[in-house]
């Protein structure tokens, strides 16, 4: 799991935060809540996930639980991979 973290954290980095490490979340922290991703980010990142880990992301899996941080991301794509 660490290593999707990381991934995701790159990818953050790379596309919300311009190159910014400064700004990137704990592994618990909330998107929402710091406001570091909008609708179209949530887009992008799901694009991200179905192209590195060859995975389907359906729409009623859009949700927080499963998107909502660098953790609950690193379970979900684990879960989706199994």
């Amino acid at each position: 799991m660490e290593e999707i973290e990381k991934a995701v954290s790159e990818f953050i980095v790379e596309n919300f935060l311009f190159g910014d490490e400064d700004g990137v979340p704990e592994p618990e922290e909330s998107f929402l809540e710091m406001r570091l991703i909008d609708s179209t980010g949530v887009l992008e990142l799901v694009l991200f996930l179905e192209t590195n880990y060859e995975i389907k992301i359906a729409d009623a899996e859009l949700t927080p639980e499963n998107l909502d941080s660098l953790r609950k991301i690193a379970a979900f794509v684990t879960k989706k991979c199994a």
